[in-house]
């Protein structure tokens, strides 16, 4: 007998096959793709199957932020309808199932018809909050005991809010606790965890900025007991044996589908043996849409459409660009305006933003709420802290990671791009002026900082506006904390530019090129 596994993750709302940037686009990703390959690899397998949605549903598109943040009740409920048409057996929580906070989490956990699972995030007294840690589903008399784990890291990135009496456990030490349980209630043990690799698969070197975040490798290494392997989070295309247990990673909006195969063998005794595995992706880059999927999502699709495109700003000048590793040497106009948005909705001396993606392509003219999503994906709100000029000087190293030299030449630190691309980790500041000096050591890196014309010093007081992931930390940012919040907008980064844009409907394309990013060894 087969059994097979089928997985999708962190598909983040993205239903159709666009990234939103232009209007009518049909790309190779979304769960209406997805979901036909799930139907037709449920319909084709040779055996019973597993189906499994891995984490990262609730946020991410236009389409999930439409549904969180503008429709009147704000409830998840349009958004699980679409994903249930898809046959999961379980689910899995991401860290981004918390960015609209947890009374929305648990509404869409109570709207699924796949069985939540989370192990490793506990209630005030230990307990698991969400779901079941653990299920054992039974089919063509085989028990299969399945698990679910969500990367810890969640606290260190979330808004305090929305995580307010959540502890959240290594998945290791869940994954520790909970294996030999299930290997003796169950014939075959699928560990799911919406979190990745934190070494090399080939060489076993580290290879995680940040530890802790992701642990498959040592959840593999060191816990007997495990047949197989469901990862995301890190939004890779992977589908390998690690320690001779099956794992895939099926990249992100729905690019593909994870497929694992076991071979089971029943002896005399009536004991089930995995025999043998298979992994692989099943590309959804062709597949035609799912028709329950989209009649599900047609009404809402239009309401996105028409909330996508209604004007809400003009530009004098020219706000868009077209290189976006070029935005990130040089301002743009885009940079400036979003810097000048922050600072004024915060009342803060200087600011600090990130190029999310290399989607993002700045702001056509007029500016819709198109132009604003594509650009600045994340919900995010700001927070005003206190800091010191020594607090930013080593925020600005931190930037500065971003680059290294190669044949001469600036370029991106391999670090950022894998195992999991974060532009998102590299800020631009406005209020000040500074170079990053890439020849130099990092640690070594910034130069001339001043602060209206002067030199800014370490005891120096300032204020500065940031996004609540960076505000708490997350990027690796250690100087900034909760600690030194004074401040938060009430709204998301989207509503909030779209509030300035009511004030300032037509807005001047300028820069004042406040930093350079040079490659001068000499200097």
């Amino acid at each position: 007998m087969k059994l097979t596994i089928l997985s999708t993750s962190d598909t983040h709302g993205y239903v159709f096959p666009t990234n939103y940037v232009k209007k009518g686009s049909h790309q190779g990703f979304g769960l209406a793709r997805a979901a036909t390959v799930i139907a037709r690899e449920q319909a084709n397998a040779q055996g019973p199957v597993v189906t499994i949605e891995n984490g990262d549903f609730l946020e991410g598109s236009p389409l999930a932020y439409y549904v969180a943040r503008v429709k009147p009740d704000r409830n998840p409920q349009p958004l699980m309808t679409i994903y249930n048409q898809v046959n999961y057996d379980c689910g899995i929580l991401g860290n981004h199932e918390f960015n609209y906070g947890q009374e929305y989490l648990q509404a869409a956990i109570r709207d699924a018809k796949r069985t939540i699972l989370c192990a490793n995030i506990l209630d005030a007294n230990g307990n698991p909050e969400y779901g079941q840690p653990y299920k054992i589903i039974e089919k063509d008399g085989i028990k299969i005991g399945v698990l679910g784990l969500t990367t810890q890291a969640v606290y260190k990135w979330e808004k305090a809010t929305n995580i307010s009496g959540l502890q959240f456990e290594s998945a290791f030490i869940a994954a520790k606790k909970y294996v030999p349980i299930i290997r003796e209630l169950a014939d075959v043990v699928i560990v799911c965890y919406h979190g990745g690799f934190e070494r090399d698969l080939v060489t076993g070197q580290p290879n995680d900025i940040h530890v802790g975040e992701n642990e498959a490798y040592h959840i593999l290494e060191a816990i007997p007991g495990i047949d197989a392997l469901v990862t995301g989070h890190q939004h890779r295309q992977l589908a390998t044996d690690v320690f001779d247990i099956p794992t895939t990673q099926p990249g992100f909006r729905g690019q593909a589908v994870g497929k694992i195969t076991l071979d089971l063998d029943r002896d005399a005794a009536g004991k089930v043996h995995v025999t043998g595995h298979h992994s692989e992706l099943v590309s959804a880059e062709k597949a035609p849409l799912d028709q329950k999927v989209l009649t599900a999502a047609n009404d809402l699709n239009n309401e996105v459409g028409h909330w996508l495109d209604q004007p809400l700003g003009h530009i004098k000048g020219d706000m868009t660009f077209t290189d976006p590793f070029a935005a990130r040497i040089h301002e743009t106009p885009y940079i400036e305006f979003i810097q000048k948005v922050q600072m004024a909705t915060m009342g803060a001396d200087i600011s600090a933003t990130a190029l999310f993606n290399d989607e993002a392509r700045g702001f056509e003219n007029p500016i819709t709420m198109r132009n604003i999503m594509t650009n600045y994906v994340y919900p995010n709100g700001l927070s005003l802290l206190n800091i010191t000029g020594a607090d930013l000087k080593a925020a600005l190293e931190v930037s500065a990671r971003y680059f290294t030299v190669k044949d001469g030449e600036i370029a991106v630190n391999p670090a950022f791009v894998h195992p999991k691309r974060r532009q998102y980790n590299y800020d631009m500041y406005e209020g000040v002026d500074y170079r990053l000096n890439v020849a130099k050591p990092m640690g070594h890196r910034v130069e001339s900082l001043t602060y209206h014309g002067e030199p800014v010093t370490p005891e120096q007081p300032l204020r500065i506006a940031l996004n609540q992931y960076r505000a708490v930390g997350g990027g690796h940012y250690a100087m900034f904390g909760a600690d030194k919040i004074i401040a938060e907008s009430q709204g998301a980064m989207s509503e909030i530019i779209a509030d300035y844009l009511q004030d300032h409907p037509v807005i001047d394309a300028t820069t004042n090129d406040n930093f350079s990013v040079v490659n001068d060894p000499h200097d």
